[in-house]
Formats: C-alpha cells, sequence, structure tokens
C-alpha cells in the first residue's frame, strides 16, 4: 500500500526498524528505553513521578502538585480519555493508566502492523491476551487509549434504539458523537475488495445501499474509521488534546490495586486509590473532600469488574475465598457477560488484494452484521511473522495441540511455513457477527493479582436463538460468495463453498475441538469455528451494580462508566459509542456539578 508514494521503500525500512526494535526491547527487560515521543503532551509522565501525598485534611480545592484530586479517573481508555478531558475543563483529574502510551508504538500506529499487537503476547504490549474458559482466545487492550489502539477501527454510531434503552439525552448525545469525529475520525480509502463486500451485500438483498454514513441503518453502508489515508491509527488517546492542561495528570504503567474506602459511616465511601508504578513502588492518590468528587472506574469490561471484587465489591462468598475484606455484598458484580460470537471465512482470490479492515458493513434483520478484512500476507516477507487471529495464517497454529505450542513446535511451524508460497494465503475474510446474543457468562477470581486475567466465561451459543442466527448468517455469506459481483474475485460453486468451510474451519484459533469435513450441518461449523471481535461487554450491569448515572450501588462516590454497565453491545461496532460516553457522561457530570455550585 504507497502511503508515501516514492518513500515506500524508506517507509517499509522504518517500519522494519522499529519492529526490530521492539522485539529487541521486549528482551532487554533489564534496559530502559524512553522514546522521545511516547508523552506527547505535557500531562503525561511515568507512574514513578507520582509523590504520595497524606490523605487529604480539609475541603481545599488543590488544583497542582499532587494532592488531593476532584476526580480520579482509573482506565485511560475508550471511555476514560475522553472522559478525563471533559472533566479537566473545569475540575483536577488524574488519569491512571496500567499501560504504556500509543504514540511511538509502531503496532499500534499503521493499519498494516493492526495484526502484529494481537500475535504479541509479551508483557510489553498494548494487548493482554487471555483465553476464556469456551477455548477462546481473545484480548484485553493495556495501552492509553484503550480499544482503540488495538481494534480494526470501524467507526459507526450505536442506533437511536440502543440510545433510548440506554436511557440517555439524544440531544447531548447528538452533541458529543461530533466532538469525538472532527478529532480522530475519517473516510476510509473504500478499495476494490471493500467495493465487491458491498455490492454484493446489496445484490443478496441486504439493501438499501445508504453511502457513507456513521448512522445505524438497515442495510449497507461505508462506516467511519479511526485510520487516516496514510494508514496512521487515531486513537482515543489523542482526544486528550481538548482537555485543559492545568488541570489533567495523567499516569502510564500505573497499575491500581484496589479502591480505598471509607467505611466508617452508614454507607462505604470511596476515598482513593492504591497503584503500583512501572518500578514495583507503591502510591496512593486521594480525592478531595469537596462534595461530589469521585473515584470513576473506566478499566473496561473485564478490568472493571475485577477492580470492584479486589476492592472488596462483589459476592461476598467469592471475596472471602481470597480473604479479600466484603466492604458491600453484590452478587451481580462479573455477571451478565456477554461477547458477540464471530464466524469467518477464508476466502481465497484470485489475484492478490491490498489489505483493508473494517469498511463497510451490511446491518440485517436477521440478526447478524456481516463484515469483511482482506490483504493479510500478501508480501513474501509478512508471511514470516505471525498474523493475529483474524488472519489465514496464523490459524494454522491450531493444528498443533494447546500443550503442545512449546517455542520449539512453534519454531518448526514457522520453518515449515517459508517453504509455503505467499499466493497461499492471498485473499481475505468475510465475517458474520450475532448482534445482541442472549447467551451470558460471567468473571470469578483466579487470584488477587489485577495484573493477571480472571476467569472468564461467555457461554456461547448456549442459548439457541444465538445459534440459529448464525446459521442464518452462514447462509448468508455463502449467498454472497456465490453473488454475480463477488466472481471478480472468486469462483465459488457449492463444492468449493464446502471447501471455503472446511478450510475456516482450521484458518480460526480456538482450544474448540474440530469436526473438519463435517461442513453438512451449519450449527456444528458455527460452534467449532467460534471466534470473537472483542466486542465483549457486562459485568457492572445498570440496575444490578451501577444505577442510571453508572453511580455503584450501595457506595458513595464511586462511579463505573464503560462498557462493563452494558446489556448489548451497541451499533455493529462499539467503539462509537463507548467513545461518546466518556465525552456524554463528562458533560453530564460537569453540568450537574456546575449547576450544584450555582445553586440552580
Amino acid at each position: 500500500m504507497a502511503f508515501l508514494g516514492g518513500g515506500v521503500g524508506v517507509y517499509y525500512a522504518l517500519l522494519l526498524f522499529f519492529f526490530f526494535i521492539t522485539i529487541l526491547l521486549t528482551f532487554c527487560r533489564g534496559a530502559e528505553y524512553e522514546h522521545p515521543a511516547q508523552y506527547r503532551y505535557p500531562f503525561i509522565g511515568p507512574s514513578s513521578s507520582f509523590s504520595s501525598p497524606p490523605p487529604p485534611s480539609s475541603n481545599s480545592h488543590l488544583r497542582s502538585g499532587d494532592g488531593a484530586f476532584d476526580y480520579i479517573i482509573v482506565g485511560g481508555g475508550t471511555a476514560g480519555c475522553p472522559l478525563a478531558a471533559t472533566l479537566s475543563q473545569n475540575y483536577s483529574v488524574l488519569l491512571l493508566e496500567r499501560g504504556g502510551t500509543p504514540f511511538a508504538n509502531s503496532n499500534v500506529s499503521f493499519l498494516e502492523n493492526f495484526h502484529i499487537s494481537l500475535a504479541d503476547i509479551s508483557p510489553t504490549s498494548a494487548s493482554q491476551m487471555f483465553i476464556s474458559t469456551d477455548g477462546v482466545f481473545n484480548s484485553r487492550a493495556r495501552v492509553l487509549g484503550g480499544g482503540t489502539c488495538i481494534n480494526a477501527g470501524f467507526y459507526s454510531r450505536a442506533s437511536p434504539s440502543d440510545i433510548k434503552r440506554l436511557g440517555w439525552d439524544a440531544e447531548l448525545v447528538n452533541e458529543s458523537f461530533p466532538w469525538i469525529e472532527k478529532q480522530i475520525v475519517h473516510r476510509p480509502p473504500f478499495r476494490s475488495w471493500q467495493r465487491a463486500i458491498r455490492d454484493s451485500l446489496v445484490e443478496v438483498g441486504i439493501s438499501p445501499f445508504n453511502g457513507f454514513t456513521y448512522d445505524h441503518l438497515y442495510g449497507t453502508k461505508v462506516g467511519g474509521t479511526i485510520f487516516d489515508r496514510f494508514g496512521r491509527r487515531h486513537t482515543a488517546a489523542e482526544l486528550l488534546a481538548s482537555a485543559n492542561p492545568e488541570n489533567l495528570r495523567v499516569l502510564v504503567h500505573a497499575v491500581v490495586q484496589k479502591i480505598e474506602f471509607d467505611t466508617t459511616g452508614k454507607r462505604p465511601r470511596a476515598v482513593g486509590v492504591t497503584f503500583k508504578d512501572e518500578k514495583g513502588k507503591i502510591h496512593r492518590a486521594f480525592i478531595s473532600k469537596r462534595a461530589h468528587s469521585e473515584v470513576i472506574v473506566s478499566s473496561g469490561a473485564i478490568g472493571s469488574p475485577q477492580l470492584l471484587m479486589l476492592s472488596g465489591i462483589g459476592p461476598k462468598h467469592e471475596l472471602e475465598k481470597f480473604n479479600i475484606p466484603v466492604v458491600l455484598d453484590n452478587e451481580f458484580v462479573g455477571k451478565g457477560m456477554s461477547d458477540n460470537p464471530l464466524n469467518t471465512i477464508f476466502v481465497p482470490t484470485i489475484k492478490p488484494v491490498k489489505m483493508s479492515l473494517i469498511e463497510t458493513v451490511g446491518i440485517t434483520k436477521l440478526g447478524v452484521y456481516i463484515e469483511a478484512s482482506c490483504g493479510f500476507g500478501q508480501s513474501t516477507a509478512s508471511i514470516h511473522r505471525d498474523h493475529g487471529i483474524a488472519s489465514a495464517e496464523i490459524g494454522q497454529l491450531s493444528t498443533i495441540p494447546p500443550k503442545q505450542r512449546t517455542h520449539e513446535a512453534i519454531q518448526a511451524f514457522r520453518e515449515r511455513k517459508r517453504n509455503l508460497p505467499y499466493e497461499v494465503f492471498q485473499g481475505g475474510f468475510i465475517l458474520e457477527k450475532i448482534a445482541k446474543p442472549l447467551s451470558t457468562g460471567h468473571i470469578s477470581l483466579q487470584n488477587t493479582n489485577i495484573e493477571d486475567n480472571p476467569s472468564i466465561t461467555f457461554n456461547y451459543f448456549s442459548h439457541p436463538d444465538d445459534l440459529a442466527r448464525c446459521v442464518d448468517g452462514i447462509r448468508l455469506v455463502e449467498k454472497i460468495l456465490r453473488s454475480e459481483r463477488f466472481t471478480n474475485y472468486t469462483q465459488c460453486d457449492k463444492e468449493t463453498m464446502e471447501k471455503l468451510l472446511n478450510m475456516s474451519v482450521e484458518a480460526n484459533v480456538n482450544l474448540i475441538p474440530k469436526h473438519t469435513n463435517n461442513t453438512s450441518s451449519l450449527e456444528q461449523f458455527c460452534k467449532d469455528t467460534v471466534i470473537t471481535i472483542w466486542h465483549y461487554h457486562g459485568g457492572c450491569q445498570v440496575g444490578k451494580v451501577v444505577n442510571s448515572d453508572y453511580r455503584v450501588l450501595g457506595v458513595d462516590r464511586l462511579r463505573v462508566i464503560d462498557g462493563s454497565t452494558f446489556y448489548d453491545s451497541p451499533g455493529t461496532n462499539p467503539q462509537a459509542t463507548v467513545m461518546m460516553m466518556g465525552r456524554y457522561m463528562g458533560v453530564k457530570i460537569l453540568r450537574e456539578r456546575l449547576g450544584r455550585a450555582a445553586g440552580v
């Protein structure tokens, strides 16, 4: 992809240089290296730069130094960054992020490195891999900007019915979305593969074609992207540019261990947090004693319920198993977890296709969304690298049993792969995602280390309606592959379709036993090939863990604002709505607090 015209060779040389530097830094644990660009804004710094103050003893409003803050936000992710930027307009904010920054990370910054971050399982990676008890590989973000740093970039708003169901003010929502879009959202290049998908969707009845739009409309559309025309990613971390720099402090590599509470009153009251810096030193940060100061948890659908439980809010019987003092017994913390099942079909193409991620989507009335990506493994060099779980080749590792996936076994696979022609990996994926799955699971603690993943269960396809919708979606994909528009890329008769299904069984990475050559059962195909599109949600749901203003039930001065509060993933892809949620709630909190101060 010629991002820089005549400078393509230089571009790729620089990209390769950054890639090897990343690898070098991964292995050279003892050496400390700081890229001059990683702290793009003056209010961002390493967590070791924080000086722990004594607890606040007065109602004074401290705006500078390391005194008490009006708001402490735990998690500088998709919701946390716009929330911090907004609240800082009038109040002091401390934003704590457990990962580093995205600004000098080439794996995050460039579209064509999308797969590398997901394949990187080192402790310094922007993504933290986990495997659900269902046997599905998954990832959670570990970087300032959160999921916007490791996702496929597609930007599409929630539907009006989603907004109504969430109980949000439609006028404020419609003010908050453009605030995001003006700063980091772009129109995709929309090349031939994506055009073929669009035309095929319309041809098989996913109509009308609604053109380029951010709105959620039935039919086929082209959505926005957070990748610009040069293939550079723009993340939620860049929304911090809109902050009041005098009121905002952002600390990276700040791993919050627990929320601190005052339990001497009738109700527990959050007073601050304890966090560990990159050197292993423990710090405490406090919120001001001024009325309405708060700790706000924005650590995502896994991190937020995990932090609440480690802080003493959750099912009493589970907390007591790990000798965690119970602050509040709430059986619903960690419950209602759901992940939108994704099934993909790999389509080998008769000619090379340029790499693209999600750009067009079919919004059906069957309860499924159809999307597509392509172009992984399109060079003789790239097939020697891992391409993440949404690629044509990393899935071949599924032929190595999990307990045998030693470094030696993986290296042997890579050596065998070197002898394969790169044309084998030429093609793309058609993705079929279940909208609003009815199957739910839960999160439970495995230990008291916040840096370890909890045990996560999604119970994919445990509800029969989800499985029925998956079958409908795969049948729709079959029609797309046989459509007239798509024959420019592949000839697809019944026999070819069965081969594609069998190939997809092998190409999807999960630990679920495979039933290759059993494609006569689409139900079995759905179960065998389920993976994730990283749209998991729940764990701190409204009405069960938080109220409609996202205040934690039974606790004062504590909120949760992120996707853990959702019952459904909004829109086709949730990042637009989660970023908007941060802005929306920031404005709402400011209006309410400023209104009280003015006596309104």
